[in-house]
């Protein structure tokens, strides 16, 4: 006997709401809907569901575009079944842990998938990552396999376990995905005995990365909380210019395939490459690091007008902080369609502000997801009023399980620290103010660089803009401002000090302008404040 949809939909973790607005009744629906259910009793609620579900749904119809071409449904299925039997016959097996440092681009998604059919667990290595880094992380985590680039042969050369390459450029003695996928085609792995873990490693900018570590379901939990605010819908186009390997765009990645998308992945950004995929492919869905979007808008006017951009419906942005006038830039330029998303590796997707959210308070976090409790606290834990900076304790199903070397972060009644400070204004939206560590104590007065930062970004002639405290022998600290001008731009140090006297207090105002080619950024696009210290 058939189960009745409400139960179906329950399974999945759909409400009615929900799987309305997703498109769950539509024609693509009501194909997708009996596959995912099928899927998730097989695989559970990790990365495969989506490979299995839109086989089985769409079959033929291209689910993953990237610089080696289309693939289809069914080759993502088999090729991932394929490879998770090769891998399964080379000694990965449920509890492996398997280090991935690849990419975007099709290895990266199927090397993903058949961990997650096997059992084993993926870690997640960041492409900018130095030698030393990933070998530490390497021996930390036990990884047993490496599957990497051929680009990072000489970073990966000190992690004595097999590689595999999971992208070519030239001849080499390494074995290959596609050499795997070929030994292990036409077989299919058995359900594992446990569920597959993510590890999400930290930026590593001070020292050996912390890794994150989360079961797969917790992520599905997340990301239906995320659709729910996000408008995504079955059989979307959705380009994932962010990094892979980050939380955020693997998050999208299997969300576009669990809902049937057909994926674009481009290996390496390039502004203008977006564009044109954009345009080629009538994309719906862009996820990206607010980086990105400043990229995009330095290209000049008439580069952007030969792009028909004019089917983004949703730009999804999160991974660092999204400077207010940045965001009215994109919209002024792009259309209400940017969605600024507030997480983190250790608590997941907390909130989301809409473009409606984001022009009438621009920068903001928005409000918590469904399922998501945000407490804004003192330093003696007690509740702050609105208007007034605290730090950010999050409550979610989709907590980290702890850092996989030892260690945590701090609880306060059930709730975890995202590590931010922020406030809420009067209208219950959350401005995350920056990290706890980012205040700056100057002259006995605190200030958090957010403010600074939106204020000079939004004058004329400024591209970016980066405050930190640096040591001063009178005020303890001092801020110091780096600028990156626009093109031409006779801005100068004095003018910047003079506006932000003029709109702040006295105390926030830079005494160091120092104007720089580009800010220093980590491969997730995220500010080095460190560096430009001199720490």
């Amino acid at each position: 006997m058939q189960m009745p949809l409400r139960e179906r939909l329950h399974d999945l973790g759909f409400g009615f709401g929900l799987a309305n607005q997703v498109g769950l009744f539509s024609m693509d629906g009501a194909r997708l809907l009996p596959a995912l259910v099928a899927a998730v009793r097989k695989w559970g609620a990790g990365p495969a569901l989506g490979f299995e579900a839109s086989a089985n749904a769409f079959g033929d119809v291209v689910g993953l575009f990237d610089d080696a071409g289309a693939l289809t449904f069914n080759e993502l299925r088999d090729r991932s079944d394929a490879l998770a039997v090769a891998l399964g016959e080379r000694g990965v097996e449920s509890g492996s842990k398997v280090g991935l440092l690849a990419r975007n681009h099709r290895g990266l998604a199927l090397s993903t998938v058949a961990l997650n059919k096997l059992g084993a667990d993926a870690v997640f290595l960041n492409t900018g990552f130095a030698g030393p880094q990933v070998v530490d992380v390497s021996k930390r985590e036990g990884v047993v396999v490496m599957i990497a680039d051929e680009e990072f042969d000489d970073i990966v050369s000190g992690v004595d376990v097999p590689r595999f390459h999971s992208w070519v450029e030239r001849d080499s003695d390494v074995p290959t995905l596609e050499d795997l996928i070929d030994q292990g085609m036409g077989r299919r792995p058995n359900r594992p005995t446990r569920s597959s873990r993510t590890v999400i490693l930290t930026s590593g900018t001070t020292g050996t990365p912390k890794g994150a570590s989360r079961d797969t379901t917790d992520s599905a939990s997340s990301a239906l909380g995320f659709v729910s605010r996000v408008p995504l819908k079955i059989r979307d186009t959705t380009l994932v210019a962010a990094p892979g390997f980050h939380a955020w765009g693997a998050a999208h990645l299997a969300a576009g395939l669990m809902l049937g998308s057909t994926v674009i992945l481009q290996r390496k950004f390039d502004p203008e490459r977006v564009l044109a995929a954009i345009d080629m492919h009538r994309v719906r869905t862009l996820a990206v690091v607010p980086v990105m979007l400043q990229r995009i808008l330095e290209l000049p006017e008439d580069v952007r007008r030969r792009y028909n951009t004019s089917s983004l419906e949703v730009v999804a942005s999160s991974g660092s902080a999204l400077p207010g006038p940045l965001a009215n830039r994109w919209m002024d330029a792009f259309g209400d369609n940017l969605y600024n998303t507030y997480g983190s590796t250790e608590v997941s997707i907390v909130s989301v502000a809409d473009p409606q959210q984001l022009r009438a308070t621009p920068g903001t976090a928005g409000t918590p997801l469904r399922g998501n409790t945000i407490r804004l606290v003192d330093e003696n834990g007690v509740d702050v009023k609105p208007g007034e900076t605290g730090r950010i304790f999050v409550g979610n199903t989709a907590l980290f399980d702890g850092y996989t070397g030892g260690g945590q972060k701090e609880m306060l009644d059930g709730l975890m620290s995202s590590g931010d400070v922020g406030h809420f204004d009067e209208n219950g939206n959350l401005l995350v103010d920056g990290r706890d560590d980012d205040m700056i104590v100057s002259g006995g007065e605190n200030v958090f660089p957010q403010e600074v930062e939106d204020l000079i970004a939004g004058m004329d002639g400024v591209d970016e803009v980066a405050v930190v405290g640096v040591a001063d022998e009178q005020f303890g600290q001092r801020l110091a401002a780096f600028v990156v001008k626009t093109d031409g731009s006779p801005i100068t140090a004095n003018k910047i000090q003079d506006d932000v006297r003029v709109a702040l207090a006295r105390h926030k105002v830079p005494r160091d302008v120092t104007f720089l080619d580009e800010l220093p950024r980590n491969a997730t696009g995220k500010i080095l404040r460190k560096q430009l210290k001199g720490e």
